[in-house]
């Protein structure tokens, strides 16, 4: 360790464990470092880091008190509380796959697994520090949002021979100044000939951005394969392959890819999120409450701990619940309540009375209580439309729609629509918003009506009615089992009565096989899918 530069340093350690402090003390003051601050909850970290300006940060991934490290870490990233030419270091006893994962993907400076030695401690941290020193005027003009002098200041460093031992993090800083920049051709041509003399899995990656915003999507999708088989790049190739999934449109593979990055590094809640918005999109109730449950479960103590997620998980469970039997709805308006009430004893003071009021009426209206229902409906105020979240009013739209008020419904969803327009939402919440305009402006029934209007007409023989209702529940519950047997049922018999168009009939028949043969049928559903691909059978 040069002893001149680290007499220079201040350093801010977070951690709560009082032999852990004591250890990384000792080995600090070995190092020669003499300014030390020590602090054990994230919320005095916050504190000192904007109070004081440090060289290192050294915190513990593990603190138990308030939030964890991880979530400490993304808020400074993201409230950009720390100079990007100071050095933040992980340290943690966990090795756990989902936590190394979780580290690698916020990219501190270092990440140390414990037990280190103060040898361990001098030669990563040294590093560190050096490179920081090294590009300290590139990264103090990158914290000011400089990038075009910062790009000429990297250009000059590279230039220099001296510095060639910082070539490497130098030429990846380059690549993300030129995209900061916009020079994304000019940012293709540099990665790919980076590229051809060494295979940098940064390259890559800053290539396969490169090829996604020129629209060369094929030789994206190509790379970013070649990229999730590598552990380094697995969870960037996820995101980047849902991305462009997205982009095309293709939101049931965007969920896949996203609902898998998120089992190998839970802890990051944009994702979460982000499969929450694909499964609305794509109808999975079941995807959406559980997305919506992992929010509240990592979000616990963080930045993200707001009562606005607990509301989310009640609305997902209420949207699961409409969607299926009364046995299975039953539990899911409990784990609704259990949830809300979660939410009362952490943020006992939230001003949420309007939103407890539409989740209610939605309530009541799953256990048949549609008059009760409307009269809380009543009783809500036009007067806070412009400053209710969106998901509030967008979970208004639906209640006003369960109880069979239709034009309030798409009123709400109008107001909704023009606020994303001011306010430049995210494309998958304005998708959302349009698709759940289109089907609540053809379909006046709730999902939990529609089927058992169909029941009802198929068992009294009405089966051209039946079939369009089916089509109507199927086309709102495209993930539901039993929607699909019932659709693919009534769609055999009235091929088998009319000899209809197969043209128009085999795509219906091909996706309600898709929904059956993914789920697992109860024995009397089994009995009638057998029967009905007989049917089809003689049919075909």
């Amino acid at each position: 360790m040069n002893i001149k530069l680290v007499r220079q340093m201040r350093v801010l350690v977070i951690d709560d464990q009082v032999l852990a402090k004591g250890y990384l003390k000792y080995s600090l003051e070995e190092l020669g470092f003499q300014s030390i601050d020590y602090v054990d909850k994230a919320s005095h970290a916050l504190s000192a880091i904007q109070r004081q300006a440090y060289n290192l940060i050294v915190c513990a991934y593990d603190l138990k008190q308030e939030q964890e490290g991880y979530f400490l870490y993304q808020q400074i990233k993201e409230q950009r509380i720390l100079p990007i030419s100071a050095a933040f270091v992980f340290i943690s006893a966990d090795t756990a796959s989902d936590i190394v994962h979780s580290i690698v993907e916020l990219q501190p400076d270092e990440f140390l697994a414990k037990p280190f030695t103060v040898r361990d401690l001098d030669r990563r941290i040294s590093r560190v520090l050096q490179r920081k020193q090294a590009l300290a005027s590139v990264y103090s003009l990158m914290d000011n949002d400089q990038f075009s002098q910062a790009l000429n200041e990297v250009e000059r460093f590279l230039s220099d021979p001296a510095n060639a031992e910082w070539y490497p993090v130098a030429l990846k800083t380059k690549g993300e100044l030129l995209l900061a920049c916009e020079y994304v051709m000019q940012a293709k041509e540099f990665y790919q000939a980076i590229i051809n003399v060494q295979n940098f899995t940064w390259a890559q990656l800053g290539l396969v951005r490169c090829l996604i915003y020129l629209n060369e999507d094929e030789d994206a999708e190509r790379l970013i394969l070649e990229l999730a088989f590598k552990p380094e790049s697995m969870l960037a190739a996820y995101d980047l392959l849902s991305a462009l999934q997205i982009k095309h449109k293709a939101f049931d593979d965007a969920l896949e890819c996203v609902l898998t990055a998120s089992e190998i590094s839970p802890r990051n809640i944009q994702r979460h999120r982000q499969a929450f918005d694909l499964s609305r999109l794509t109808h999975d109730y079941e995807a959406q409450f559980d997305a919506a449950k992992k929010i509240v479960k990592y979000a616990k103590n963080s930045i993200h701990d707001k009562p606005e997620i607990y509301l989310n998980v009640a609305r997902a469970g209420v949207d699961f619940a409409m969607t299926t039997d009364d046995e299975h709805s039953g539990k899911l308006i409990k784990q609704a309540n259990d949830y809300l009430r979660q939410m009362k004893s952490t943020f006992p003071k939230a001003d949420v009375d309007e939103q407890m009021k539409v989740i209610d009426a939605r309530i009541m209206y799953l256990r048949d209580e549609t008059d009760n229902a409307r009269a809380l409906l009543d009783q809500l105020s036009d007067e806070v439309w412009e400053t209710e979240s969106l998901e509030a009013l967008l979970d208004r739209s639906k209640a006003f729609h369960d109880v069979g008020l239709q034009q309030h419904s798409l009123k709400v969803l109008d107001v909704i629509e023009q606020r994303c327009k001011t306010n430049k939402e995210s494309p998958l919440f304005t998708y959302y918003v349009h698709q759940e305009k289109s089907e609540k402006s053809d379909i006046e029934l709730s999902p939990k009506a529609l089927n058992n209007m169909a029941v009802h007409q198929f068992n009294q023989g009405e089966m051209g009615k039946s079939l369009k209702t089916f089509s109507q529940a199927y086309r709102v519950m495209p993930k539901n089992p039993a929607i699909a047997l019932n659709l693919l049922q009534a769609t055999a018999i009235n091929w088998r009565k009319l000899r209809g168009n197969s043209k128009t009939t085999q795509p219906v028949i091909h996706k309600c096989l898709q929904t059956i043969e993914s789920a697992e049928l109860s024995d009397d559903q089994e009995r009638r899918y057998q029967r009905v691909k007989t049917v089809l059978k003689d049919l075909a």
